[in-house]
């Protein structure tokens, strides 16, 4: 039940404080530049990297990319530059 509050709080407060949603609820962002770039901004970790999957850990859950000829261009404490051919990207849930 508090959680449930918490997340409405959250939604509130960024509505009225006109923050962006990413930022208040500690959410990723995720930007792509078509199937050639993906930059990820707050994660909170890199799990696993090979040249055809990358996974990191966010707050709840995580992100699965998936493709070929990876390379991590940037590589920062909350923020991950990857270049290479991008098939797929999945959130996956930890519930």
């Amino acid at each position: 039940m508090a959680k449930k509050w918490r997340h409405q709080l959250s939604r509130w407060i960024t509505k009225t404080i006109e923050l962006p949603p990413d930022v208040m609820m500690d959410l990723p962002r995720i930007t792509m530049i078509g199937q050639l770039h993906i930059y990820i901004e707050n994660h909170k970790g890199l799990l696993t990297f090979t040249d055809n999957e990358l996974r990191l850990l966010l707050k709840q859950g995580q992100l699965l990319i998936k493709g070929e000829s990876f390379v991590i261009k940037t590589i920062l404490p909350e923020e991950i530059l990857l270049e290479g051919k991008i098939t797929h990207v999945l959130y996956l849930d930890q519930t």
